[in-house]
């Protein structure tokens, strides 16, 4: 048993010091291990361990956290300073979290519906002069969070030490408090701050969020491979505009054979100015390179194909195992789109902000995709959103019964995450499935859109695409700040209502989208009118491929689309929340160990 005697791995070094001990705790952990492998016995007693180890590999299969109570692990901000680890007993009980904090001051966790403080649930804790303290919150707004009149969370532990902070909880997966956060098996928005002090004030920027599934968790793999495409501006001017676009036709090292990108990193050096990035695959005739503003009449403005995306909020993604985005093989050029929201109009910023596309030649099983569906803004086309308006409706539709024309077979298409887009009036994001004419499920929602968050959504389970079904995008947008109608269109007072889906197998068709009809009609000075005008409208059905074929019809229509479901709540008793749990619990740890120590 070779693999014993190999020395500590980097992965099992930091969880080790995500544990609570810090450095301190890896090295006298080292020097423990160094010491056992000395005994005599150590073959021995590895022999003895086997029926043991089998069985936790079992357990542990897919983790990569070595406390087999909590198998999932994260880090929630990028310096690695606060790491959250959970685990669960089954959907319908309780939920474990220990957060590891590097402060000696309180520190907070919460579930947010958008990412901000406004209607999130919060637990804050700490050791202070007085002893422990912990309780259960909630957030009106930007601002101290009020206690919930119902503590719905329960406190196992909290301990400081070596400068960090480490507070362990428990709470009820499906909670009936109405200030709770339901827990699902969808991507939810986790929020954390502390400070460092016990004075529970203002965190100032320590403070972030991150959107994780916690109840269908994928780890990620840390990855040896150090190969990355750089698609990036160099050194470029941002005008003092509001809106700014910057795009910059380029070539990749050339990579003989194909390979797979499996993991978009950001690179953004003006975090308070850069909006989104796109990096699109340009059509054969597209030879040359360039760098300068956007849409100006080049030929680089053909290039619609997404490679990647990347959206504000949003931090490093990592694709499923077994996919890949393909690159190489060819002598393609690729155009970076970056989107600059400069709200403050300062002029002389400089930024070189882009992404690094981390690649493998050892190829994955299926090659990825995306797919833009929605509203594509045609300037041919009048459309308005009126003001004042609490809610309105916008549609862009996808057939993909078109797609025949420019693609045969037409294989299905498994979609595992997506990007949701709107500018600043949006507030709802929904994309609905259609299959006979009838809605069968959604790929994808937001109920709660927040212009600052932007991230690549996960889906709970893969979302399957027959050939002629169809795609619905449904945006919602409040209007009730403004006086004047808003416009679609690039700037980030206009609007979009776009949903960029990641699919697989990939296909050349790169777009599927819609705009109605509203050459022959005039807007209603009616809110209502004016939003059921542009959902009856024809709508005219646009696809295209990497090569800038393209196919429309003329005659689409916008279903009707379902209710959002909603998750029922069934109140419990203490018995039922402190149900056996699935995962193994310290006492059986224990057990397990004078079991061994008797062998």
């Amino acid at each position: 048993m070779t693999f014993f005697t190999c020395s500590l791995s980097l992965e099992f070094i930091e969880q080790s010091r995500c544990a609570g001990g810090g450095w301190e705790g890896v090295w006298q952990l080292h020097r423990q291990w160094a010491q056992f492998e000395n005994l005599q016995l150590h073959r021995d007693i590895m022999r003895s361990l086997l029926p043991f180890l089998y069985l936790f590999s079992v357990w542990t299969k897919g983790a990569r956290v070595v406390d087999p109570t909590l198998p999932f692990m994260e880090y929630l901000d990028q310096n690695n300073l606060v790491c959250l680890k959970w685990g669960f007993d089954n959907p319908q009980g309780n939920i474990t979290f220990k957060l590891v904090v590097n402060t000696t001051g309180w520190v907070g966790f919460g579930f947010s519906p958008n990412g901000g403080m406004k209607g999130s649930d919060i637990v804050i804790g700490g050791v202070g002069p007085s002893g422990i303290y912990f309780t259960d919150r909630y957030a009106t707004g930007n601002s101290k969070p009020l206690v919930d009149e119902q503590q719905s969370y329960t406190l196992l532990s909290m301990t400081e030490s070596d400068g960090q902070t480490t507070m362990t909880f428990r709470r009820s997966i499906q909670s009936c408090d109405g200030q709770d956060f339901h827990i699902t098996d969808k991507p939810i928005k986790l929020i954390y701050a502390y400070g460092i002090t016990d004075e529970i004030a203002y965190h100032g920027d320590r403070e972030g969020t991150k959107e994780v599934n916690l109840l269908n968790y994928k780890p990620r793999m840390t990855s040896t491979n150090l190969n990355y495409l750089s698609a990036t501006v160099d050194n470029i001017t941002i005008p003092h505009s509001r809106t700014y676009y910057h795009c910059k036709v380029m070539q990749f090292p050339n990579l003989k054979t194909k390979h797979h990108i499996y993991q978009i990193e950001p690179v953004i050096e003006n975090v308070d100015m850069v909006h989104h990035m796109l990096l699109h695959r340009c059509p054969t005739f597209v030879t040359k390179p360039y760098d300068k503003p956007c849409f100006m009449g080049d030929m680089g403005d053909a290039c619609f194909g997404v490679v990647a995306a990347w959206g504000v909020g949003a931090g490093v993604y990592e694709l499923p195992e077994n996919v890949g985005i393909p690159v190489g093989g060819e002598d393609t050029f690729y155009r970076l789109e970056i989107h600059y929201n400069n709200q403050n109009s300062k002029a002389g910023r400089t930024d070189s902000s882009g992404m690094k596309l981390h690649y493998t030649a050892q190829l994955r099983q299926h090659d990825a995709g995306i797919l833009t569906t929605g509203m594509l803004p045609l300037v041919q086309f009048h459309y308005s959103i009126p003001p004042n308006a609490t809610q309105f409706h916008t549609y862009g539709v996808c057939n993909t019964t078109l797609f025949s024309q420019l693609l045969n077979p037409v294989p299905e298409l498994q979609v595992f995450a997506m990007i949701l887009h709107t500018h600043l009036a949006g507030r709802k994001v929904r994309v609905g499935h259609y299959r006979n004419g009838e809605q069968i499920d959604f790929l994808g929602l937001d109920e709660n859109f927040n212009f600052e968050f932007q991230q690549v959504i996960s889906l709970g389970n893969i979302k399957t695409i027959k050939q002629s079904d169809e795609i619905a995008v449904e945006c919602t947008y409040s209007t009730t700040d403004r006086t004047n109608v808003t416009m679609m269109g690039l700037a980030t007072t206009n609007e979009m209502c776009l949903a960029f889906l990641f699919y697989y197998p990939a296909i050349k068709i790169n777009t599927c989208v819609s705009h109605p009809n509203t050459s022959m009609s005039k807007d209603q000075y009616d809110i209502a009118a004016q939003e059921s005008l542009l959902k009856t409208l024809p709508q005219i059905q646009y696809i295209s491929d990497d090569n800038t074929n393209s196919s429309f019809n003329f005659y689409g229509t916008v279903r009707e689309m379902m209710k959002t479901p909603t998750d029922t709540c069934e109140n419990k008793n203490a018995a039922s929340r402190l149900s056996t749990s699935w995962i193994m619990n310290p006492a059986g740890i224990m057990l397990l160990l004078l079991w061994i120590a008797m062998i």
